[in-house]
């Protein structure tokens, strides 16, 4: 069976005129994956270096941001896509003027991150 998932359960907010921040886990809807929505204005914003037992594929919707995933750096903007392998550490960071916006998809039905730095 299918689930619809509201706006206000991973975002908590519920009009459609907000900005698109949060997560949500697939376990609570039985799936194999589990998202984030990055949004940020900062430039430098983003992550510490990490890593997580599974893939993980960002896809950029808006801005520009530099990723590092293990030795490579990718300076990658709206459009693009990077992926990176189970196991291997990354992090990204907001290049700016302006905002970031991407889609996180984690191939795991929850969170599970080492902090490196």
């Amino acid at each position: 069976m299918g689930k619809l998932v509201d706006r206000a359960q991973w975002s908590g907010a519920s009009d459609d005129a907000g900005v698109w921040r949060g997560e949500i886990e697939g376990r609570h809807l039985g799936a194999n994956v589990s998202v984030i929505f990055v949004h940020t204005d900062k430039p430098g914003g983003g992550p510490r270096l990490h890593r997580h037992p599974y893939a993980e594929t960002f896809i950029i919707r808006k801005g520009r941001a530099l990723f590092t995933v293990g030795e490579d750096r990718f300076e990658a903007s709206a459009g693009q896509i990077i992926t990176c392998p189970a196991n291997v550490a990354h992090k990204f960071e907001n290049l700016g003027p302006g905002t970031l916006e991407q889609i996180d998809i984690h191939e795991a039905s929850q969170f599970s991150t080492e902090w490196l730095e």
